[in-house]
């Protein structure tokens, strides 16, 4: 369980991130309830996440100007609003409103989560946490929804309560700081100027690479079990339910791993097993083959996606570069439907799936690089924090420190106590100047 200070952010996190992960029975249900193409269904797709990544970088620095908790609760009324709205509609026009609300909505409270989860001690442990309640969430809805019916109100509806649930949890957010709920100190701000700019960059725009692969398949998973496989949507939601399962697991397993491997082994050595994956379950043509290539596909996507969330918070503790990763991620996203859609038209599933491996095994190359070379903030707490960090000791050692004065990396903080001196401010007859002492007046 995550400590009491990231839970509600846990909660947000969870509120903001289901839409993307029920994406694909949303898109066909979508399709196939108002007689859409499946590309013109992925584009009213798309749009919900385009308004998910637009709230991302129009809020990525000011949710601590506003408050985090009045921005939260902002971002949960406007989700459970534009989904309800989507949801209890049945003209196109109004559904595509509501779901660009709503993902407004879901990506105005995934902003705030974001930015709290950076400035915690431990964001890794937090994201994982989140990667594993959304997983939860979404693996439950995925067995339950087949069972009440056919129509894309379902779904909707599920989007528009679960914000609803979550809003008590704001209550332990702050007004100010994105972050600074009771008992947890904020990591102290060092500078205002946006750090790791090139390396941001680069990682912004290679998870919006990564993402658009990922959900290019995702996005036609339900058309790859049911039209290629054979498989009813029963069975497919079983299929996706066992695959969000897995999800738990490795996210549960990447935080028992935590920083042991460091963060670019689980990045590169994750993505290749992604595209592996990819491309298994793209060329499926039975259950087996279906269910494998989902299901280890899903295991290894939340890890990943773990340590590049911790990997872009720990380039700024605001929070900001989290925030931007995030929408880029986002952006990505929103272009996976409609890109999956397209490719499958034009070079069928198994030619779509080599298309976005190879991508994939492309993609990892910047992604491991960023990893290996950005000395953000550790993956762990503990860690050396004060002003200077791991360079400050490693110049301390330079110049002859004494042996165990420098706290080294992972090491617990010493605790810092403040001493009460009772004397009186001295006064300025006390001092004299610099120099040699004066002999004989």
């Amino acid at each position: 369980m995550p400590p009491r200070p990231a839970r509600p952010l846990v909660a947000l996190f969870t509120a903001g991130y289901l839409a993307s992960y029920l994406l694909p029975t949303v898109v066909s249900r979508i399709g196939s309830g108002l007689g859409l193409t499946p590309a013109h269904a992925g584009l009213v797709g798309s749009g919900l996440l385009l308004g998910s990544a637009s709230a991302g970088f129009t809020l990525a620095s000011r949710v601590e100007r506003f408050g985090a908790r009045r921005v939260a609760r902002a971002g949960l009324l406007l989700a459970a609003l534009g989904y309800g709205l989507a949801a209890l509609s049945g003209v196109l026009p109004l559904i595509v409103l509501g779901l660009v609300l709503g993902g407004f909505g879901s990506g105005t409270a995934t902003t705030v989560a974001a930015s709290g989860i950076a400035a915690l001690r431990d964001p890794h442990r937090a994201s994982s946490a989140g990667l594993l309640s959304v997983s939860g969430v979404a693996g439950a809805l995925y067995l339950t929804l087949p069972h009440f019916g056919p129509g894309h109100r379902l779904p909707l509806l599920a989007l528009a309560v679960v914000p609803l649930l979550v809003w008590p949890a704001t209550r332990d957010l702050a007004d100010s700081r994105p972050g600074a709920v009771p008992g947890e100190s904020p990591v102290p701000v060092a500078t205002r100027r946006l750090p790791y700019r090139r390396s941001g960059l680069v990682l912004a725009l290679s998870v919006a690479g990564w993402s658009l692969a990922q959900n290019a398949l995702w996005g036609v998973s339900g058309r790859i079990g049911m039209e290629q496989a054979g498989l009813g949507e029963v069975a497919v939601g079983v299929v996706f339910a066992v695959a969000l399962g897995g999800g738990l697991l490795g996210v549960l397993g990447a935080g028992a791993l935590g920083s042991r491997a460091g963060r670019a082994a689980p990045i590169g050595l994750g993505t290749v097993v992604i595209a592996a994956c990819i491309a298994v379950s793209a060329s499926a043509h039975g259950l087996g083959s279906f269910a494998g290539g989902e299901v280890l596909w899903n295991t290894g996507y939340p890890v990943v996606l773990s340590y590049l969330i911790g990997l872009a918070a720990s380039l700024d503790p605001r929070g900001r570069w989290a925030v931007l990763v995030g929408s880029a991620s986002s952006l990505g996203v929103a272009c996976g439907p409609v890109t999956g859609s397209l490719l499958v038209e034009s070079a069928g599933f198994t030619g779509m799936g080599l298309v976005l491996a190879t991508a994939l095994l492309v993609l990892a190359v910047p992604l491991t690089a960023v990893a290996l070379h950005t000395g953000g903030r550790p993956l762990v707490p503990g860690a050396v924090r004060r002003r200077g960090g791991a360079s400050a000791a490693l110049v301390a050692a330079r110049a002859g420190a004494p042996s165990g004065t420098i706290p080294r990396i992972g090491a617990p903080e010493q605790t810092v106590t403040e001493i009460a001196v009772p004397m009186a401010d001295p006064d300025r007859t006390h001092f004299g100047a610099a120099g040699p002492e004066r002999v004989g007046g």
